[in-house]
């Protein structure tokens, strides 16, 4: 096993996609930069996802704005990290089944173009074109995003994290913290290091882990599961993203199966109700996947913030910078996150 070194200008914690996006940026930036993760990269939340990259958040443009820039990013991956990446598009597909939704997507549209996201109102009829499982007559319109790509991001993690180690970056993994002193000195059961500044990635941990600095960081950690279907009888396998507005339920192709989620049971709910809740909206949404088999694929925490927008910043008074809160949707931000931290580090 590697030793920790006794100090580094930046100590990143968290090996995940935004913890390797930051130690890429730092180290690109000439910041003598180690990172610390307690199990392996990209071993939390980052490989319990549904493996897209899209633009559109409805209702959160700067959401959005982080996206955009962070696809421009992977699409030049190559150049940067020498990983290329294999995108694959397949487009973002909202269903609104109420008048209210419809109207609600007209009054934010011009703040999402703005920020650079191509989404635009489409018909039912166009929404069943696009995807072929909708139920066009439960459906009064959509919102069509082209700009979503199916990606593997681990292979994300693996490109960041041989990139941060080309430019001088030490990253440990199986190396947890387990305190942190107010002089910024982290400790792990491997040795301790000194930092002039932390940088928490912690996903769903980066509560714990600003904790032990005195930092308040207002997360919700939540669980999510993500179901496969059985076969179903016409197979599918370029289906785009296609979620419920009102339900938030989500489906997409993988590989010959139907990959979809709709968060996890509420509290005091028992699995065998919230499944029933998925079947009741699948038959309704999607007819061919009516009473079809539902199985667990996988299940993770995700870090939530109050408003499910992402926390990127500072402490005011101590040398701590942050980025958590990302509510599933860290691949969709990474390359932004890493170059915001990083901005933020050297300016102060």
């Amino acid at each position: 096993m590697s030793v920790l070194p006794a100090r580094a200008d930046a100590v990143v914690i968290g090996g995940g996609v935004i913890g390797t996006s930051a130690a890429y940026h730092l180290a690109e930036a000439g910041v003598n930069t180690v990172l610390l993760e307690r199990g392996s990269l990209g071993g939390g939340a980052s490989a319990h996802t549904a493996g897209m990259v899209r633009s559109y958040f409805p209702g959160d443009p700067e959401t959005g704005r982080r996206a955009v820039r962070s696809l421009r990013a992977y699409r030049d991956f190559a150049r940067h990290t020498a990983a290329p990446l294999a995108l694959k598009q397949l487009g973002f597909l909202v269903l609104f089944t109420d008048e209210q939704q419809i109207a609600d997507f007209e009054a934010g549209r011009q703040a999402q173009q703005d920020a650079g996201v191509q989404v635009g109102l489409i018909s039912a009829r166009e929404a069943y074109e696009l995807n072929p499982l909708v139920n066009e007559r439960a459906v009064l319109g959509a919102a069509w995003s082209p700009e979503a790509y199916h990606v593997d991001g681990l292979d994300i993690v693996r490109g960041y994290a041989a990139a941060a180690r080309n430019h001088g970056a030490r990253l440990f993994t199986h190396t947890p913290v387990v305190r942190i002193d107010d002089d910024n000195t982290v400790h792990t059961p491997q040795g301790s290091i000194a930092a002039d500044s932390i940088v928490c990635t912690a996903g769903p941990w980066s509560g714990e882990v600003a904790a032990m600095a005195a930092v308040e960081l207002p997360l919700a950690p939540h669980a999510i599961e993500m179901l496969f279907t059985d076969v179903p009888p016409v197979p599918h396998p370029d289906l785009p993203m296609t979620m419920h507005a009102a339900s938030g339920l989500r489906i997409r192709s993988w590989k010959d199966r139907i990959l979809l989620a709709m968060g996890a049971p509420k509290a005091g709910e028992v699995r065998e109700a919230w499944l029933g809740r998925i079947a009741g909206h699948l038959g309704t949404l999607f007819p061919a996947l009516d009473g079809i088999g539902l199985h667990r694929a996988w299940t993770g925490d995700f870090d939530a913030s109050p408003r499910n927008a992402a926390f990127i910043g500072e402490h005011p008074t101590r040398r701590f910078l942050y980025a958590a809160g990302f509510t599933g949707a860290g691949l969709c931000q990474a390359p932004a996150a890493g170059e915001r931290l990083r901005d933020l580090l050297i300016v102060t």
